[in-house]
């Protein structure tokens, strides 16, 4: 499953228009599967460092124990309120978390000097820009799935 990086070389604008949305907002929406199949929604900080988005979480946070077992997620930007809103960014993959502790605190910083930690890099099946079209009068999608490269769809 492609990385932050190798996304951002097949689709520069995109992940252009991606990356200005996660910056956008520090909080995050995280969706990840629970034991029982449900979904849960948490809270995180993302951020994109050496080609890599990763985010962190507190030990054995229900977030976490979540992706163990079940590494799929979807990711939402956050949204700003209208008539400011520029956009959301929405992306899904699978998480793999990363066991070496020199990488951990290197790359959670404060928050792993505060005790142990988690931290998953984020690889994407699916990533997709929302905003509004610039006569105003119509939602523009732009997704990209490594299969399906680029597409483009305007609702009115």
């Amino acid at each position: 499953m492609p990385s932050w990086s190798e996304f951002e070389t097949a689709a520069p604008e995109l992940a252009a228009l991606v990356r200005a949305r996660l910056d956008a907002h520090i909080h995050k929406t995280l969706a990840t599967v629970r034991r029982d199949g449900g979904p849960r929604i948490s809270g995180t900080e993302t951020r994109i460092e050496d080609g890599e988005l990763w985010i962190g979480s507190m030990w054995q946070a229900l977030k976490a124990r979540d992706l163990q077992r079940d590494p799929r997620y979807a990711l939402h930007s956050g949204s700003d309120d209208p008539p400011g809103w520029d956009g959301d960014a929405k992306l899904a993959g699978v998480a793999e978390e990363i066991l070496d502790e020199a990488i951990v605190r290197q790359r959670n910083g404060e928050a792993a000097a505060h005790g142990p930690s988690h931290l998953f890099r984020l690889d994407l099946s699916e990533v997709s820009h929302v905003a509004l079209h610039a006569s105003g009068r119509a939602i523009v999608v732009t997704s990209w799935t490594p299969a399906g490269g680029v597409r483009v769809l305007e609702r009115a």
